[in-house]
């Protein structure tokens, strides 16, 4: 394996671009507020005591509940707006005529190697050769359970568009992705999404970048709002709560369907992850809308319990006044109609 940092990789214009950006401050992005990319100070020790000790079951007894979504995207999207997740934080989102597959990752582990790191407990639902043709890829960020090699390089045989975060073409490019089939995006940055009425803006988000250890934010990070003519889609990517979902909600709400991370969140990363309290405080800040919690029920990642950020959210979601859409995986969901909430997860039997 060749560790390349994409600082190597920056040349012509996405130098240019990277360098004049206002979020890339002495050889590296940073975040709005000062939050760093690692544990909070102090917390090292009791992080470390946790996974020596675990907390939980987490990895669940069984593969849970899914179905296959092809029947499903064969009905007509008759709202405009469709969404099915396929497992962490991978949604095909069908919205106003567009199809767009957020952070694809089929591969088992979510790692620099294919024999160590965090291993997939529920598999994706389909296959990517049964995938419905696709009008673009949306890339967050540039980490391994966000940027799958193996899955950007399988789907770019079908030819279709990446937009992504400012300097995460470095990777495609040097993976052979042709330059004319990748839009990099700082925030409040915006790209059509070819052939379509859907356009797509990267927003602010509360996190880091890296695939190895030298290459520490050097390229940026982004939630993305999908904007077409009679809906709009928010994706959180990875991120932290931050005061910035307010401005976003202003410039590019409301919005239809938000999807944010519930998983993978300890208070020694509070400023990083959002955890199903801090997801609920996002959505507020975003004004609303039909969240749809990702991130979780895929990959163990943190030192909870598998269901601890579903179970968390269900508890919490009803006091808070959140309207929810909790699909199992495969299932094609339409936010604009009435849903009937249930607790499928609870079903998983060893």
């Amino acid at each position: 394996m060749v560790f390349m940092a994409p600082s190597r990789l920056l040349r012509g214009l996405r130098r240019e671009r990277v360098l004049a950006s206002p979020r890339y401050i002495k050889g590296a992005f940073r975040n709005t507020a000062r939050v760093g990319a690692g544990l909070k100070s102090g917390t090292t020790v009791p992080v470390l005591r946790d996974f020596v000790r675990g907390r939980g079951t987490r990895r669940p007894p069984a593969p849970l509940s899914s179905i296959d979504p092809r029947p499903g995207w064969t009905v007509p999207n008759e709202t405009g707006l469709r969404a099915t997740w396929l497992g962490h934080s991978t949604v095909l989102v069908e919205v106003d005529g567009a199809r767009v597959l957020t952070d694809p990752v089929w591969s088992d582990r979510v790692s620099p190697v294919n024999f160590a790191g965090p291993k997939r407990f529920q598999p994706v639902p389909v296959a990517i050769a049964d995938l419905p043709p696709l009008d673009a890829l949306v890339i967050s960020h540039d980490h391994y359970d966000h940027l799958d090699r193996a899955s950007v390089l399988e789907l770019s045989k079908r030819n279709v568009p990446v937009i992504t975060s400012l300097g995460v073409g470095a990777h495609l490019e040097s993976w052979g992705i042709p330059a004319d089939r990748i839009t990099e995006l700082d925030w409040w940055e915006s790209a059509m999404v070819p052939n379509t009425d859907v356009e797509i803006t990267a927003a602010p988000s509360q996190h880091f970048s890296g695939r190895a250890i030298n290459d520490r934010n050097h390229t940026l990070w982004s939630s993305m709002a999908l904007r077409g003519p009679k809906h709009r889609v928010f994706f959180s990517g990875d991120t932290g709560l931050t005061q910035e979902y307010t401005q976003i909600n202003e410039r590019l709400g409301p919005f239809d369907l938000v999807m944010l991370e519930i998983g993978a969140f300890h208070p020694a990363w509070g400023d990083i992850h959002l955890g199903p309290d801090n997801a609920l405080k996002a959505l507020d800040l975003l004004g609303g809308g039909r969240l749809l919690p990702v991130h979780w029920g895929t990959f163990d990642l943190a030192v909870h319990s598998w269901d601890d950020p579903i179970e968390t959210l269900w508890e919490l979601a009803d006091d808070r006044g959140a309207a929810l859409t909790l699909p199992r995986l495969g299932e094609a969901v339409e936010p604009d109609r009435a849903v009937e909430l249930s607790t499928w997860w609870r079903t998983v039997k060893g």
